[in-house]
């Protein structure tokens, strides 16, 4: 399958790494990844503080972009979310349909998609797991505590097929760290107490490092714990699966 691999602006810019992680992943699973040098912003800075009418344009370069693939994957659940719910083109709106219906952040990719039941991976450490919020009630990558349901995780069962992992969970399995987007710069205490409060859970476990499958909230806790001078470092999900 053809595979368009979307890169968030952030990712682009600060965490490279992830993006080169995602791409090698996609690869060792056989997926023929392709990379559009002109993709950009999503939109969804615009659209969250209320200047939706303002991502026309990033809604337009995206289709143009990423046409003429079979799936468009990337490694932020909330950016691949303000896709699914909001990405149109009044020009080619049936080609806007496709993408929003095909495309999937990496984890939902590989459990639901390729249904991955086994890789090759290895990481020797013990690990934190963050669920991120648009991850788990947006996209379902996991389980609502709130809610009386089966439980599941797909970052977990990936997680598990990982050799020498071992896996720790916060008390408050699925409370936000505080990022929110936008919402860090308009209540930067109320975000820092948040992010504050999930960083102590998961030093309180004795972990080496927190990850997740959206890097801005992993960022947001990068910044509390080197502030902190904390140890604890904080890794995309896709670099330990390619790992």
């Amino acid at each position: 399958m053809k595979v368009g691999l979307f890169v968030p602006c952030y990712i682009d810019q600060f965490y490279p790494q992830v993006a080169v992680a995602t791409l090698q992943l996609l690869e060792k699973q056989g997926c023929e990844v392709v990379f559009p040098l002109n993709q950009t912003c999503c939109g969804q800075p615009m659209a969250n503080s209320g200047f939706a009418n303002l991502a026309k344009g990033c809604d337009r370069n995206f289709v143009e972009n990423f046409d003429g693939v079979d799936y468009i994957v990337g490694p932020s659940g909330s950016c691949v979310l303000h896709l699914k719910e909001h990405l149109h083109d009044g020009n080619n709106e049936a080609k806007a349909t496709y993408i929003r219906q095909h495309v999937y952040e990496l984890v939902e990719f590989l459990v639901d998609v390729l249904k991955v039941e086994k890789l090759p991976s290895s990481f020797p450490h013990k690990v934190g797991l963050h669920i991120s919020c648009h991850g788990q009630r947006g996209l379902h990558l996991s389980s609502m505590s709130e809610l009386v349901a089966p439980p599941f995780s797909k970052p977990e069962k990936l997680l598990s097929m990982v050799k020498g992992l071992q896996l720790s969970k916060p008390a408050r399995m699925d409370e936000c760290c505080g990022f929110g987007g936008t919402f860090c710069v308009f209540e930067e205490a109320v975000s820092v107490k948040m992010g504050k409060d999930r960083v102590g859970e998961h030093a309180a476990n004795g972990v080496e490092y927190i990850t997740g499958a959206d890097t801005s909230c992993l960022m947001h806790l990068e910044g509390i714990l080197k502030r902190q001078g904390s140890t604890v470092k904080t890794i995309h999900i896709a670099e330990i699966l390619n790992s």
